[in-house]
């Protein structure tokens, strides 16, 4: 096979080459001295050029001299595991009944098809076998790898200590560059640009979730892309629960990024005939630099991600920040009047409905709607939504559980504990073992009673509590439970949805807790922070949607001074921020004046019109919210739609024209505000005129309607 394919695999007999091809670039992998080698992941090549690649070891074996102290193939094996001459980080470890722990694996077989690659291994002593899964989606440059780890004994389990779903090799150059998010509560997902050390990187959660630390992708380049030009290579891992991300610089200048589940300390009993398998690990090669990246993970989630992608996500109105605990339904429903004025499309009852008293110290497992707030439950209410045009929704968080409770007094065994130890509450909770059958089947119970009785279009599942003391006492393996309550979250969502398709799932984790490719397959957005406050909001979304797309970024519109921040931002900023994802409505309704009830009705009507390119659009940001003296994005389809933000005036630096990026050379857009006329080429070399109010916190929005 000679001539180059859009998608698909090949296989060259002579050099052993497995060959993958997406639309715009090729990966190949090797079989060369009893080992799978790592050939090629970037640029498009024909069959022939791959195969005719050399397989790159690291140089110590050819040059003169002992080379003992050197390992020849670290980070450039394919898949690499522990045992023989491997100094390098391992994909694959475990223990053998008999203590041996070194792996001595040779490929036994193969299945190729248009749309992927499996590869089957097996030690040549022990009864344990690997199978490498290699995944093509179709229109996207998107590599999904998996793998699974089979005991094909009768007899004796066998203890595996790291079982990563895949090691990415990137090709040679003279220096790397790590991009990837960190931060915490309030300040998630925060962009960090640095060079990658010598020796290796690790970026994890041992806290049960994704976490607000860091999150599970990583992008590369060489150092000198840019947010629209060079070579980006990034990956991401499937995975809801505890990760890990190695990154790998050898002193030999060879870069490898290996990914998966878990974290250091725990392991899996594999039983005689038990299949393990790992989350998937997706890679993507882009030119075109990070906008050019981002852009193709945008379009991925949204073509083999999401559920419904195709949906226009609502415009919401949430109690939270409203009322916090100090709920009952004449409140709420004064809200929702409010709410439906401003053109909410959606109503979302928040935490304290089921509790005995106006806090979090109680109730928490008990899912039954508190009388003495909602004296006829939440019928009144919903219908009262509903009547104004809006569907009704509920904060839940299943997963918790207050030991005032009486699902904790009836069944302290649920929860996440150990032998002999504390059991630490963290926010008055303890987390209950998604694991164990019965948790899930009492989960699955009441959540579904809970959609039936109200007829809940849409539930906001809060996750606030990370794991402690997590154990199973009892069980033959407690370590399981890391990865089999996440694998309990996602059945609970997924049967949950099955029974229902009309509802909709909001993921929270005290904001931005736990955001991740497998649990967007089975929600339709996140809520990316607790913190509202719309000048952290846009670094927050800044950094979120480097991978993931703005039609999922749930955003509010809150109070003046914020919560969390105490800072004092107009009106017309704050949504401005918010309408660059969901558009979200957040604030006290009845503390706002009618100068600004009449302003928020008229920007969310500007929302919905604008929202398909907002939410279904191409994003291209045109200036960091760290830019000196602006920051901007602009989406486009065949409408274009740009934001512009100033924080701070300085003198001296004032607003030019903002150059605009990705038009057609040939068309021709409409002010739909002003009605002035701009040919393309105009908004890409000389910008487009930015009209920004006075003062602190000033934005814009402009709203370009093609003409030709």
């Amino acid at each position: 096979m000679t001539a180059l394919r859009p998608t698909g695999t090949g296989f060259d007999a002579d050099t052993a080459t497995w060959i993958l091809h997406t639309p715009n670039t090729t990966y190949a992998l090797r079989l060369t001295d009893g080992r799978l080698a790592h050939v090629h992941w970037g640029a498009a090549l024909t069959d022939a050029e791959a195969a005719a690649l050399p397989v790159r070891a690291e140089s110590g074996a050819r040059q003169r001299g002992s080379t003992s102290f050197e390992a020849r193939y670290d980070g450039t094996e394919e898949y690499a595991w522990d045992g023989g001459v491997r100094y390098g980080v391992p994909s694959l470890q475990v223990r053998f009944a008999d203590g041996a722990r070194g792996l001595d694996l040779e490929p036994v077989g193969d299945e190729a098809a248009d749309d992927g690659l499996t590869i089957r291994l097996r030690d040549r002593h022990y009864p344990l076998e690997v199978a490498l899964r290699y995944r093509l989606r179709p229109g996207t440059d998107v590599i999904e790898r998996s793998a699974s780890l089979t005991n094909l004994g009768d007899a004796e389990p066998i203890e595996v200590l790291r079982f990563d779903a895949a090691s990415w090799v990137l090709p040679h150059r003279d220096d790397y560059r790590l991009s990837h998010v960190t931060g915490m509560w309030g300040a998630e997902t925060r962009l960090r640009r640095e060079v990658a050390a010598a020796g290796e990187t690790v970026f994890t959660s041992r806290r049960g979730i994704t976490s607000h630390h860091a999150n599970p992708w990583v992008m590369t380049d060489d150092g000198t892309a840019g947010e629209s030009h060079g070579e980006v290579w990034s990956v991401a891992l499937a995975w809801s629960g505890s990760w890990r991300m190695t990154v790998q610089r050898t002193p030999l200048r060879r870069l490898s990024v290996s990914t998966g589940f878990g974290h250091d300390g725990i392991s899996w009993r594999l039983a005689p005939g038990e299949r393990l398998e790992t989350p998937v690990s997706a890679g993507m090669f882009t030119t075109g630099g990070f906008g050019a990246a981002s852009r193709a993970w945008h379009a991925h989630v949204r073509r083999h991600v999401l559920p419904r992608p195709e949906e226009t996500r609502p415009v919401l109105y949430n109690s939270w920040e409203a009322t916090f605990f100090d709920i009952d339904v004449a409140r709420q429903s004064a809200l929702a009047t409010r709410a439906a004025e401003l053109g909410a499309e959606l109503f979302v009852v928040d935490d304290g409905w089921f509790r005995p008293y106006r806090d979090d110290r109680a109730g928490l497992g008990d899912w039954r709607v508190n009388a003495e707030l909602f004296p006829d439950g939440f019928a009144p209410l919903a219908e009262h939504v509903r009547s104004l045009g809006m569907g009704f929704g509920i904060w839940v968080e299943p997963e918790m559980v207050n030991p005032d409770s009486d699902l904790y007094r009836a069944h302290p065994d649920r929860v996440l504990h150990q032998p002999h130890r504390a059991r630490t509450e963290l926010r008055n909770q303890l987390v209950l073992n998604f694991g164990r059958d019965d948790v899930r089947a009492w989960a699955g119970e009441w959540l579904h009673r809970l959609v039936r009785d109200t007829g809940a279009v849409f539930l906001k599942w809060d996750m606030n509590r990370t794991f402690s003391e997590a154990g199973e006492p009892g069980a033959a393996d407690p370590d399981r439970l890391w990865i089999e309550h996440t694998r309990g979250v996602h059945l609970v969502m997924d049967r949950l949805r099955d029974a229902w398709p009309d509802l909709r799932i909001e993921s929270c984790s005290g904001g931005g807790g736990r955001l991740d490719l497998a649990m967007l397959a089975r929600t339709d957005q996140v809520w990316a922070s607790d913190n509202t406050d719309a000048a952290d909001r846009l670094r927050i979304q800044h950094g979120f949607t480097q991978l993931y797309p703005p039609g999922v970024l749930e955003a509010w519109v809150t109070d003046s001074p914020n919560t969390v921040t105490g800072r004092r931002t107009p009106l017309a900023f704050r949504f401005h921020v918010a309408m660059t994802g969901v558009l979200g409505l957040g604030g006290d309704l009845a503390a706002w004046s009618d100068d600004e009830r009449r302003e928020a009705a008229s920007l969310v009507a500007l929302y919905k019109r604008i929202r398909p390119l907002v939410q279904h659009g191409r994003l291209y940001r045109l200036r960091p919210p760290d830019a000196e003296g602006l920051c901007a994005l602009q989406f486009a389809d065949r409408d274009v739609v740009v934001f512009a933000f100033r924080e701070t005036p300085r003198m001296g630096f004032g607003v030019p024209p903002l150059p605009l990026a990705g038009l057609p050379r040939t068309a021709r857009y409409r002010d739909t505000s002003t009605g002035a006329e701009y040919d393309a080429g105009v908004l890409t070399h000389h910008g487009l005129p930015l009209d920004l109010p006075r003062g602190e916190y000033a934005s814009t929005v402009v709203h370009l309607e093609r003409r030709r």
